[in-house]
């Protein structure tokens, strides 16, 4: 006869191995049912919002979505805050505060605060926790706290194909150039060139590319083998489980 403790034991196990199944299932159900789509916008009515487009569910703080323009096959994590003016419930006229152009990623956590006009590139990637704002707090004050004085605001533009590393800061007036890579923890502000590498708080340039000489300094690494024309994903992975294999030469 089986030992009552061994039974119930058992069934304990079962039973959250079920409840655990059932809360994954149910979770995925949920952040599929709450992402943002053209097709299924929810509550939020963006300006524009891009075929293949999706903002992950849970979101962020959105708000003044009519002036918030999202190009096509964006990708926006969770927790992404979008903001267009101080403050939701204001006439912000007839032109986009905010835009985000086609292939835009926004990192999980990333904020983009848009007081006044913000213009993400094309093909721009952020990494997760990305601060991007178009207003700074003012101290001009020395007698009045800073949070009550009023802000300054300054357009941001960031040029197409950047790269935006985990946890940088973009400050009003920033300019970025065309394939610009931010490292992680930057805080960006004034113009950057094109095809520049930053680095730093303030961010200075620490690599550019010269027409001529090539990257300067060099990079340290070897440029990656591009992958051959025809060949999937799913090949490359194969390839990769083979070359793990024991006892392969």
């Amino acid at each position: 006869m089986p030992n009552n403790r061994n039974v119930f034991s058992s069934f304990a196990r079962w039973r959250r191995r079920a409840a655990s199944r059932a809360v994954h299932r149910g979770w995925a159900w949920v952040r599929e049912s709450g992402a943002v789509t053209a097709q299924h916008p929810g509550r939020l009515r963006f300006g524009r919002i891009g075929t293949g487009t999706r903002l992950a569910f849970p979101q962020g703080t959105v708000f003044g979505e009519p002036w918030i323009v999202l190009g096509e096959h964006c990708v926006i994590g969770e927790q992404v805050t979008l903001t267009a003016g101080m403050m939701p419930g204001l006439d912000l006229g007839p032109d986009p505060i905010l835009t985000l152009g086609d292939g835009v990623v926004l990192g999980r956590g990333s904020h983009v605060i848009a007081d006044t006009t913000v213009t993400i590139g094309p093909d721009t990637y952020c990494g997760p926790y990305v601060y991007i704002t178009s207003t700074n707090h003012s101290y001009d004050d020395p007698h009045e706290p800073v949070g009550k004085q009023w802000p300054r605001m300054e357009p941001v533009e960031i040029g197409p194909g950047c790269w935006i590393g985990t946890g940088a800061v973009v400050l009003p007036g920033a300019r970025l150039g065309r394939n610009v890579v931010v490292a992680a923890g930057a805080v960006v502000r004034g113009e950057v060139p094109d095809h520049a590498v930053v680095a730093g708080a303030p961010a200075r340039v620490v690599r550019s590319w010269d027409p001529d000489r090539g990257w300067q300094p060099p990079l340290r690494t070897p440029a990656p083998v591009p992958i051959p024309a025809g060949v999937t994903s799913e090949q490359l992975l194969a390839l990769a489980r083979l070359e793990e294999s024991p006892g392969t030469g």
